[in-house]
């Protein structure tokens, strides 16, 4: 009987716990970054620029997304088609647009821009577009893409960050009360190794490959001669194609959209941080805009009717004032002067 009333007790407490972290969660946000430069790696952009075209579809404001890429493959002298990234050889969808936003660009791509980002270590003068402003109730999706390998992701092959590094960074986020959820997502080599070390609470993670595995390309484009996806991108993307604002379809299913015989390597998943079950979160709470309504009943409704004694009332006739222009060059007056 008494383990009875501790399991009831347990599973009332769960159940609050669970509808206040609902409750908490207030807005959205993106932290979208590659992190390689050079044409060869022309499919890590289409990566970072596919997920970016889906955030914003489903309502993410460019206002609440950090755009981080390492080039630009839209100018580059190779590209046979300027000012478009594609990542499907058929050119289907411009993952480049007509308005996108990059926020941090070429060299400014650094792990420690990008460590300064989330944490919120910027300096005072660093403009508002490069901040991530979130608060305790933010959701926050976190995706990375490039090259990687045990426990690091390399940095425009300059420099790396390392999975402890990211692990601290995602815990002084939460110690700052910089957000309510995190969704972390990496597209590389050896990706799951880059979650390994989290101990911070809510957060939810996938990884295109586990540790000792490489995360493979789709296919290439033979009028720009290189690979223009990863597997794991092009089917994530294919599923976010089908979302839309409304739409009932959960985390846990986008986490199963990329299975080994169509990846190849094996797909990742970290859930032992995330307070709810994957398959009752909309996937909106990551992908889409949140926008917070107040429903007001038909008894409290706002009478926007002027009282009777106010219409009655005349407004004061004010006299109309009579302009003139002023000459534009005045008349000079000449007076004799007697001597």
């Amino acid at each position: 009987m008494y383990c009875i009333k501790v399991i009831h007790f347990i599973g009332i407490f769960m159940l609050l716990y669970v509808l206040e972290n609902e409750a908490a969660h207030t807005n959205n946000w993106a932290v979208l970054v590659d992190t390689s430069r050079f044409w060869f790696n022309y499919r890590h952009v289409a990566n970072v620029l596919s997920i970016y075209r889906s955030v914003k579809r489903l309502g993410i404001p460019d206002s609440q997304i950090i755009l981080m890429v390492a080039d630009d493959m839209a100018c580059n002298p190779r590209n046979p088609r300027p000012a478009t990234v594609f990542n499907n050889a058929n050119q289907h969808i411009n993952v480049y647009g007509d308005d996108v936003e990059v926020d941090y660009r070429g060299y400014e791509v650094t792990v420690e821009n990008f460590v300064r980002l989330l944490t919120g270590r910027l300096p005072p003068d660093t403009p508002r577009s490069k901040q991530l402003l979130t608060d305790e109730g933010s959701n926050v999706l976190v995706y990375l893409t490039g090259h990687g390998g045990d426990g690091f992701l390399k940095f425009q092959d300059n420099e790396e960050v390392t999975s402890q590094e990211l692990a601290d960074a995602l815990e002084q986020m939460w110690q700052k009360r910089r957000y309510h959820e995190i969704f972390f997502m990496i597209d590389t080599c050896q990706a799951a190794s880059m979650y390994e070390k989290f101990y911070s609470p809510n957060i939810l993670a996938v990884a295109s490959s586990l540790v000792g595995e490489d995360s493979l390309s789709h296919h290439v484009d033979p009028a720009i001669g290189v690979y223009i996806i990863d597997r794991y991108t092009y089917y994530a993307l294919a599923f976010l194609e089908r979302v839309q604002p409304d739409s009932a379809q959960t985390m846990g299913e986008f986490l199963a959209v990329c299975p080994k015989r169509v990846c190849i390597s094996t797909v990742g998943v970290r859930k032992d941080l995330f307070a709810r079950d994957p398959h009752k979160v909309p996937i909106t709470d990551f992908f889409g805009a949140l926008r917070p309504v107040e429903i007001i009943s038909s008894d409290s409704s706002i009478n926007l009717t002027l009282p009777t004694d106010l219409k009655s009332v005349e407004e004061p006739e004010i006299p109309k004032k009579k302009y003139a222009y002023a000459s534009q060059f005045p008349t000079i007056v000449k007076q004799k002067i007697e001597l």
